[in-house]
């Protein structure tokens, strides 16, 4: 891994105040937006990494999520100035059809955007077809399925089969996660990859991009 920056090292560690008062020092500086948001990209996979090292807890890993999203906004106007598709990648990512939980996918969707993915969240009980158009429209890298209840197990089936049918399967990685997933459900669907946590989601898609 590149060595950590001090900004890094600030998101890693979950140090809202002083990754703010680096981010503002930075702009002021005038470092340019997209090399102060890799920075802090860094720092997230980081975090990821802490966590699954059990260095830090599950609550950390949301909050660092959501004080990306609030230094993406500050970042944003000059982003838009500075750069041009500068995201690492392109994800979607849904509860497959009849689940209705979403605090897991949430937590990937968070990891994501903070490592620098565009992420499209298509919520919770997702029908095949909403699967299918999203891929249609977005044309992401991997496509994230989230399942908590063994009686959806059909859901992710019937959702790989619509991505095949649309002849849309070999152009994207698909992942599978949440309580009710496993290796063997990943193998009997035909998804490329199952996370057993959101850090192993958010390395498996970063990896696709070169991002990790």
């Amino acid at each position: 891994m590149a060595e950590m920056t001090s900004l890094a090292d600030a998101v890693a560690r979950v140090q809202e105040a002083e990754v703010k008062a680096l981010v503002r020092e930075k702009l002021e500086a005038g470092v340019p937006a997209d090399e102060v948001l890799a920075e802090c990209n860094r720092g997230m996979i980081e975090l990821g990494n802490r966590f699954a090292r059990e260095e830090c807890f599950l609550p950390e890993l949301m909050f660092g999520g959501m004080m990306m999203k609030t230094i993406m906004a500050e970042l944003q106007p000059h982003l838009s100035a500075a750069t041009a598709g500068g995201k690492a990648g392109t994800a979607v990512m849904g509860a497959v059809q009849h689940d209705i939980h979403d605090i897991g996918k949430d937590i990937v969707v968070m990891m994501l955007r903070g490592s620098g993915f565009e992420v499209v969240d298509l919520g919770v009980d997702v029908p095949p077809d909403q699967f299918v158009d999203a891929i249609r429209q977005h044309q992401p890298q991997v496509v994230g399925m989230s399942v908590l209840l063994t009686t959806c197990y059909s859901s992710v089936r019937e959702t790989v089969e619509a991505i095949k049918t649309a002849g849309l399967r070999e152009g994207v990685k698909l992942m599978v996660g949440g309580a009710a997933a496993s290796d063997l459900l990943a193998e009997k669907t035909g998804c490329d990859f199952y996370g057993k946590t959101a850090v192993d989601g958010v390395q498996f898609a970063c990896g696709l991009v070169g991002a990790a």
